[in-house]
């Protein structure tokens, strides 16, 4: 069936409409200010490692052009990035000028050499660790051995002398010129996290209280996908900045405790799970007739109180002077609503959605108060199987 003459037409307007913006976003990233300053030190970097080239003497001096390509491969937005980088280069390279030599010590360039170099340079490149280095095997391999049995040895001690110049350059300049320092974007991240949490809590407990059932509010219990991907760009934010601040000689001048930011990441993260765990089971309550699981509506005053204490909490963690006045605030709610389950199942009414939220909540202000405290996050927690508020 022929397609329709719209459709083309169609495909175009979105096009059109799609290009400006995309260029737009695109042009923005590559003019942002970190990546000036890494096209700038990278240029400087090459400018200097050509100029100190130029005074290398006898063979090693007719191949200045590599010292410039050493500084190119090294320069990494951090410190630590480009020293990995860089010495995976020098030694991808050392194989490759290895495994050419030996070829040639027994064979003249041709077809059959070339592609033996090639193809033994390319097992050598899948070694573990190797990283940037493993495209530099087969590449150097292939460099020595073409250059020719006349010039092989000094155009291979010329190629890994420039090349290791121009990464010592490109360190050097990466080093000593503003070194990004990533750890300004952790604090906003956590305060994201908390607040989506935060977020998350109060419209369950919106939704729990309503007069109208099934509530009509339905958002937040798609918001899985929102939740981990808050939860990701924290983690990522840690990791960028204890990355950054490797071998960084910035970090004396902006001291943050990254170790601490790690455990209250793994805190957040235990959070978020219990938060996405007490989505499914409010889910499961509301919408899901046959689960078997119900909230008495004689508990939903004091869950919703719970949930919005345990909100308070959250966001409060990090952002109030007194985060343990929130916490114990919390904590109170959150045994008033236990207490109230114990009432409900002494008198044998269905409440096993409840005990499973209190024991969530529980568990969630027991993590933050073992950060603000001691850095334990969950030392004293009931076991996963424990079926019944701590």
């Amino acid at each position: 069936m022929a397609p329709s003459p719209r459709q083309p037409r169609a495909a175009l307007r979105q096009f059109l409409l799609w290009a400006p913006s995309a260029t737009r976003n695109g042009l923005r990233e590559a003019a942002s200010a970190e990546r000036l300053v890494l096209a700038g030190k990278t240029a400087l970097a090459a400018g200097i490692a050509w100029a100190v080239a130029q005074l290398m003497p006898g063979a090693l001096g007719q191949y200045p052009y590599y010292a410039p390509l050493g500084a190119l491969v090294s320069m990494y937005p951090t410190v630590a990035d480009s020293l990995r980088n860089g010495l995976q280069s020098l030694v991808g390279l050392a194989l490759g000028i290895g495994v050419a030599l030996f070829v040639g010590s027994f064979a003249d360039t041709a077809a059959w050499s070339v592609a033996l170099v090639v193809g033994v340079g390319m097992v050598l490149g899948g070694l573990p660790r190797m990283g940037s280095g493993r495209e530099w095997v087969p590449l150097a391999a292939l460099f020595v051995l073409v250059a020719g049995a006349n010039r092989r040895d000094d155009f291979s001690l010329a190629y890994l002398v420039q090349m290791g110049l121009g990464v010592a350059v490109g360190l050097a300049v990466n080093w000593i010129v503003f070194p990004p320092l990533r750890v300004a974007a952790v604090t906003p991240a956590f305060a994201r996290l908390r607040h989506a949490l935060g977020d998350q809590l109060e419209d369950m407990a919106a939704a729990v209280t309503e007069e109208e059932w099934p509530p009509s509010r339905k958002e937040w219990s798609t918001r899985e996908g929102l939740l981990a991907a808050s939860a990701a760009d924290v983690r990522s934010a840690v990791e960028e900045a204890e990355v950054s601040a490797r071998a960084n000689p910035r970090r004396r001048r902006h001291h943050r405790d990254l170790e601490a930011d790690l455990a209250d990441l793994q805190a957040l993260e235990r959070a978020t799970f219990r938060v996405q765990d007490i989505t499914d089971v409010l889910t499961s309550v509301i919408w899901e007739e046959r689960a078997g699981t119900r909230v008495p509506t004689e508990l939903t005053p004091e869950l919703a109180a719970a949930l919005l204490a345990t909100a308070e909490a959250l966001r409060g963690w990090g952002e109030e002077d007194a985060p343990e006045a929130l916490l114990d605030r919390a904590q109170e709610a959150v045994d008033a609503l236990s207490g109230s389950y114990h009432e409900v199942v002494a008198r044998e009414a269905p409440g096993d959605a409840t005990g499973a939220i209190s024991l969530a909540l529980s568990r969630i202000l027991r993590m933050v108060r073992g950060r603000l405290d001691s850095g334990e996050p969950e030392a004293s927690l009931p076991a996963e199987g424990a079926t019944g508020p701590a």
